[in-house]
């Protein structure tokens, strides 16, 4: 992915080495595994990430502290791009909303954290992962995640990478659309199962939006190949419901999916990529065969 000399975001808050406190064990069906998995699951607003990390054994504790340290050079690397795959976000859904009559796009904030950090969703985890909360519309990123991703997953490369923030990035879309509010109500009136299956349907448009954006940041900036696409696929289907929890356990629960299979995440993404059009992001009205 090509991004010499693009401009870097200024909509981000910088809390690196400003740890809030929460000492994060993890327990149940094994070590940094279950937390890839709760980080790689969760994409929706915090609540629910919270929910889910407590049923697979997520504790929290401990004081305040206040870390300081030097950063790497990677890790600096990391906040630079992260700030430019913003900044293209910015630019690309303030042109697809202008153009289908969305109105103004409202530019959400990027939270660069280091373990932990708070939220106006409540307290937030590394172990949960990349997640956006729609309370204060910031979407919150400990960069030790692309570690894990690549470490844990095999899921590398720059553009798996800026998939996963445009993913998050979807999620504001939601947002601003009152698509995410109204799933929130829904589940907020279903039974665990069927909460789960509009879950499902959130995240894949979550995907599919990631996948508009990466349409127009090729079309609009030229940034992209075919390897670029081909590494957020991967990235796509290593972060399935039935990938890890076949991976974690050795067989899946289809009931318990929240995010989608491995088939749905690459199937929607590129349906994303390959079409650029809003109007196609139709996981809300696919029956359950087809989606």
């Amino acid at each position: 992915m090509k991004l010499d000399g693009r401009r870097e975001s200024s909509n981000v808050e910088d809390r690196r080495g400003m740890s809030t406190g929460a000492k994060v064990g993890v327990g149940g069906i094994g070590g940094i595994i279950i937390a890839a998995i709760i980080t790689l699951l969760m994409g929706g607003n915090l609540g629910d990430v919270l929910q889910t990390a407590g049923q697979m054994g997520l504790q929290q504790g401990g004081q305040t502290a206040t870390e300081q340290r030097e950063f790497t050079e990677e890790e600096q690397q990391l906040a630079t791009f992260s700030k430019q795959i913003l900044a293209s976000t910015e630019d690309v859904w303030s042109k697809v909303f202008r153009e289908q009559g969305l109105g103004e796009y409202k530019n959400p904030t990027l939270v660069l954290y280091t373990d932990n950090t708070q939220t106006s969703c409540g307290q937030g985890s590394a172990a949960m992962g990349p997640f956006y909360c729609s309370g204060d519309q910031k979407l919150y990123i400990d960069l030790s995640f692309f570690a894990t991703m690549k470490q844990q997953l095999g899921a590398e490369g720059d553009f798996a990478y800026a998939y996963v923030i445009a993913h998050e990035v979807g999620h504001h879309v939601e947002y601003l659309t009152g698509q995410l509010q109204q799933a929130h109500q829904q589940m907020s009136r279903m039974n665990e199962k069927d909460a789960n299956r509009v879950s499902v349907r959130l995240e894949l448009l979550a995907d599919f939006y990631a996948g508009v954006w990466a349409h127009y940041e090729k079309k609009m900036f030229g940034s992209l190949d075919a390897g670029d696409l081909q590494e957020a696929i991967r990235c796509a289907s290593v972060i399935g419901d039935d990938y890890l929890q076949k991976r974690a356990q050795g067989y899946d629960v289809p009931e318990s999916f929240t995010h989608g299979t491995s088939q749905q995440r690459m199937k929607w993404l590129k349906l994303g990529f390959d079409t650029g059009d809003m109007r196609q992001g139709t996981t809300f009205q696919q029956s359950d065969a087809t989606l």
